[in-house]
């Protein structure tokens, strides 16, 4: 018995008050009855990714905690940091309420990939106060301590909500993804803004109001850094001076870097998305068409058996054939098998790829069938895609259902010895032995039986129609008439059957209005786009998928010589993952274009614009790396995590320059390389930090490479870590590089143009 949910109910709650039901229906069972709700149960495979997930919240939130007390070296300042993560939480919980929106695998996903960077601003903020609290205790006349730190947190201030902003920018395309990627991953951008516009709101109000209470009586007279921090900054500053007057080697080690890292594009293959784990597998077998119940059956009973051979499964079950009002109907020849495995099969020496290879093999050596091996979401994905559980969908057009048959089996031909290609098979559209009653128009006629009436009579006679319902306590049953079995034993037989009886007493036969034959015909006839098709499936095993379909074409077209009229369409992940592709790069464009609008409206320079800018394909370099080193696949989560980069990777470029016309303008430090050396120094602490607390926060997640509910986010989190770790490198030495070498009199004109406007904009009239 397969029980299903409602659209938009809940599984876990629905499967539940399911389990509840069976166990009061228990006592009043049968003796020997056994039922086992454990068989396919997608509530473990939610439960599963929601434990996974949350578990790594925790993780991520333990490791920002330890990372914040090494670098500040006090717990008063942690806890004020480390505040902005409850709240983004609890605050982000809230507007789901509101909207709505439910708490699943993506939402959670977003809070957890966002856990490193909701401290960010806070980090930005605590330290800058803390810095100020004691450059005040060093004063002759120290100045309250409220006013320091207004003017410490209005110091950071706009370069926060700056950066913010354009991270927010960045993810405001994935609201337009549509289709299934839409699906994926627009909840996990909500739950990712959501949090971070809190943690925002939380570094601009509760952060300075938390550190006047706490570090009022913090012991600021003590002016040393920690053993950490002052070594970092002496090596910090032992490689500015290095390399500060050396710009052209600065910039050409960077570029050489950029060039290797983009080759290894190359050497990666394409995927739609990664690969799922959801515990089950589900194991589709193929009969000929025409098969009786029976002998599908006795397939269906060897399949199972073969299935349980293997060491890792632990039950299957199976469905045999599917009514014809079932949203996915399917003839008595086709067999569904659901297969559940054991806990922790991955740490039983065999991967799953292995476990789920030799299942195909052993089923496969049942003759005459052809099998489908997935597992049941990623079954739906690819029926949503293309209209077949398949991952490749060979689609094959034409008017003349011969020549489709001919041509696709042709295909399966040349394609069957393709490496890293399995489950090949042709659609089922077969010759099947069928009996044609043809009604005779003028011979039904001269009995007064129309045409229409003739069809109904011998459809009511031979099939049965159905008149009403029977009650039967509280069960329905159809009740339906027809003649019985031995009428319809042979054509003879059929021939006498009696349909109108004339008023003058003569019987109206069968064989006196139709002919009746024994033939062939197909056993289904598939139309897309008005358009007859056959489908030639197959899934993919040990390749991507992008190089396996470039294979496919080329053999294809090489070896298959069409006949005019007939025509291949490649549907399925491939097709999707082109168009999702194609969409997320002009999103992202248009992202880089909206960077570069909102820093020209902050900076108002053409030069400081671009030195931001230049750090985002600089920052590509770790994450095209880490991603080279691990997967070696670029998919659409891959993609979205270099999306979510370009705005990561500029917030501290932001804040580094910023920090720099802030000592010109208001510490009135002149455009020199110690100005620009203490302004790095004075922002190396909050730019290594910023970007320790993500990168190990989205360790947990890096670290989760095929576990339930962490497939689509391994790969964003993979990406963001490699390109913080190459955009922190930026930040310390390339950065610094360029602004003191190239933007002196952008730096000096920004700083006039906010201390004289009206003065600038009268000369610009005067000019005029």
């Amino acid at each position: 018995m397969v029980v299903q949910k409602q659209p938009e109910a809940d599984t876990v709650q629905v499967t539940d008050e399911v389990e509840k039901v069976i166990r009061e229906l228990r006592p009043a069972l049968p003796k020997g009855l056994i039922i086992n709700t454990n068989v396919f149960k997608q509530a473990n495979f939610i439960n599963a990714s929601i434990k996974g997930i949350t578990s790594k919240l925790r993780y991520g939130t333990v490791l920002v905690f330890v990372v914040l007390l090494i670098f500040l070296a006090n717990l008063r300042m942690s806890l004020i940091t480390l505040t902005a993560i409850p709240l983004s939480f609890f605050s982000t919980f809230i507007v789901f309420k509101w909207l709505g929106l439910s708490v699943n695998t993506m939402t959670l996903g977003g809070l957890a990939i966002a856990i490193g960077e909701l401290v960010d601003d806070s980090i930005v903020d605590v330290e800058n106060i803390h810095r100020r609290l004691k450059e005040n205790a060093r004063r002759e006349n120290p100045r309250h301590f409220l006013r320091v730190i207004y003017e410490a947190s209005s110091e950071v201030r706009n370069s926060i909500v700056l950066a913010t902003l354009i991270i927010a920018l960045v993810f405001l395309p994935l609201f337009n993804l549509s289709g299934l990627e839409g699906r994926l991953f627009t909840p996990l951008a909500a739950s990712y803004l959501v949090a971070l516009i809190a943690s925002l709101l939380v570094s601009l109000t509760v952060t300075p109001v938390l550190s006047s209470l706490l570090l009022k009586k913090l012991n600021t007279s003590k002016t040393s850094d920690t053993w950490l921090v002052r070594s970092l900054k002496s090596l910090d500053r032992r490689l500015l001076l290095h390399v500060l007057d050396r710009p052209r080697i600065v910039i050409g080690v960077v570029l050489l870097g950029l060039i290797l890292s983009a080759s290894l594009i190359s050497q990666m293959g394409r995927d739609f998305l990664p690969k799922f784990n959801e515990g089950t597998a589900m194991i589709a077998v193929f009969a000929p068409p025409g098969i009786s119940l029976a002998e599908s059956n006795r397939i269906g009973r060897l399949a199972e058996k073969k299935i349980m051979e293997v060491d890792e499964v632990v039950s299957v079950s199976r469905r045999t054939g599917r009514a014809e009002r079932d949203e996915h109907a399917m003839g008595v020849n086709v067999s569904e098998i659901d297969v559940d495995f054991k806990k922790d099969i991955e740490g039983n020496g065999r991967s799953r790829e292995e476990i789920l290879n030799d299942i195909r093999e052993r089923v496969a050596q049942i003759p005459g069938i052809g099998v489908n091996v997935g597992q049941p979401i990623s079954h739906l994905i690819d029926h949503t895609l293309s209209g077949v559980s398949s991952q490749i969908a060979i689609k094959l057009f034409g008017h003349e259902l011969s020549t489709l048959r001919a041509k696709a089996a042709e295909i399966k031909t040349v394609l069957k010895d393709t490496v890293g290609l399995v489950d090949l098979r042709v659609e089922q559209q077969g010759l099947i032995p069928q009996l044609k009653l043809y009604i005779m128009r003028d011979e039904a006629a001269r009995f007064g039986i129309g045409t229409g009436e003739a069809t109904e009579l011998l459809e009511s006679a031979f099939n049965g129609h159905i008149v009403g319902q029977v009650l039967e306590g509280q069960k329905f049953f159809d009740l339906f008439y027809r003649f019985d079995k031995s009428s319809r034993q042979s054509i003879d037989t059929m021939g006498q059957t009696v349909i109108k009886t004339m008023p003058d007493g003569r019987k109206v036969k069968v064989a006196d209005i139709a002919d009746i034959y024994e033939t062939q015909g197909p056993n289904q006839i598939s139309r897309e786009n008005a358009q007859r098709r056959i489908v030639v499936s197959a899934n993919v095993s040990g390749r991507d998928l992008e190089s396996l379909i470039k294979e496919i074409q080329e053999r294809i077209k090489t070896r298959v010589q069409l006949p005019e009229g007939f025509y291949v369409v490649y549907g399925g992940q491939f097709q999707a993952q082109k168009k999702a592709s194609q969409k997320i790069i002009l999103f992202g464009l248009l992202a880089l274009i909206g960077i570069a609008l909102i820093l020209f409206s902050h900076f108002r320079s053409g030069v400081i614009v671009s030195q931001v800018m230049l750090t985002i394909p600089f920052a590509f370099i770790g994450g095209i790396v880490l991603l080279y080193l691990t997967n070696r696949t670029i998919t659409i989560a891959s993609m979205i995590g270099f999306i979510t980069l370009c705005g990561i990777a500029s917030r501290n470029g932001i804040m580094m320059i910023s920090h720099y016309l802030h000592l010109m303008k208001y510490e009135r430090e002149n455009f020199s390389k110690e100005m620009v050396l203490r302004g790095s120094l004075e922002r190396l602490v909050p730019v290594l930090m910023t970007a320790t607390v993500a990168s190990l926060a989205l360790l947990p997640l890096v670290f989760a490479q095929g576990q339930p509910g962490s497939e689509i986010l391994h790969p964003v989190a993979v990406v963001i870590v490699g390109g913080l770790i190459s955009s922190t490198f930026l930040d310390m030495i390339v950065t610094p590089t360029l602004f003191y070498n190239f933007a002196e009199r952008a730096a000096q004109k920004a700083i006039l143009d906010e201390e004289n406007p009206l003065e600038e904009k009268n000369k610009e009239k005067n000019y005029v």
